[in-house]
């Protein structure tokens, strides 16, 4: 544990390196679907680098959730092939985007990845847990940090929608994760503060996304039914100290995210 927490120290200090390296008014950032493509391939990039959110979260669920025989079938699954996915992404990433400071930052992600599959593919004890949920954090991180990136670099509205609709399949994730973190051992105010943030963003994102005018009847028909359940099960989410509905959350969050990756979907098809 102590080799693997100053390994991320190093990357980190690898990381902040580089981006000192870069120009802090933004103007030496130049990527590919900037420079060479339209905003179709903008707006994919940002769903792309936002379902990678999403992943960081489910994997470090799955494994705890596995871990503690809580849905263990679907949680096998669903660990092994979002590895997979989000290896298959990265790769995506990689080949589209040429700005040196953000392919430095996939560059530790990458890494630290490594080290991500490495935790979840050992026995689980209260330990790799911890350490999942940490580098679960750092990929976040690196994540969202493309998709800012992203989104500022493609000054458009619609951008700025795809990227709001994709970290509701993230916050999904991060609530299930929290819950499951708590009930596994790690009792702290952490586990307990991130879920009820991931909460209240959660629904201030849907509240302006409902509000969102572009939206068309399908987006719109798509978010009533996720406002609907939402209203029942965030309460759920909330009793996270209480516990003893470890399943209900499992299920209800993996609805809610396979939910609001159509509904991105649609937008993305929508600012084409």
């Amino acid at each position: 544990m102590k080799t693997l927490t100053i390994k991320i120290g190093i990357l980190i200090s690898l990381l902040i390196s580089g981006v000192s390296a870069v120009e802090p008014s933004g103007t030496n950032i130049q990527f590919v679907s900037n420079n060479s493509v339209g905003n179709s391939a903008k707006v994919q990039l940002i769903n792309i680098a936002g379902k990678q959110r999403m992943l960081s979260q489910r994997i470090a669920k799955d494994y705890m959730y596995e871990g503690k025989k809580i849905a263990t079938s679907k949680a096998s699954k669903q660990l092994k092939a979002s590895l997979g996915e989000f290896s298959s992404a990265h790769k995506k990433l990689l080949a589209s985007i040429n700005d040196p400071e953000i392919k430095n930052l996939l560059a530790f992600v990458e890494m630290s990845n490594d080290d991500f599959k490495s935790i979840v593919n050992k026995p689980f004890n209260l330990d790799n847990a911890q350490l999942a949920l940490d580098l679960s954090e750092s990929m976040l991180e690196g994540s969202q940090y493309v998709v800012d990136s992203l989104t500022v670099g493609s000054k458009h509205k619609e951008s700025d929608i795809v990227a709001k609709s994709g970290k509701q399949r993230m916050l999904a994730q991060r609530i299930a994760k929290y819950y499951i973190a708590y009930q596994a051992g790690i009792k702290d105010k952490n586990s307990v503060d991130q879920m009820k943030e991931a909460v209240k963003m959660f629904t201030q994102n849907h509240n302006a996304l409902m509000n969102n005018k572009t939206n068309t009847t399908q987006i719109n028909q798509k978010l009533n039914e996720i406002n609907k359940l939402w209203k029942i099960v965030y309460k759920f989410y909330l009793q996270i100290e209480k516990g003893g509905l470890p399943f209900i959350v499992f299920t209800t969050t993996d609805n809610i995210t396979k939910k609001m990756d159509d509904i991105t979907k649609l937008y993305v098809e929508l600012y084409k």
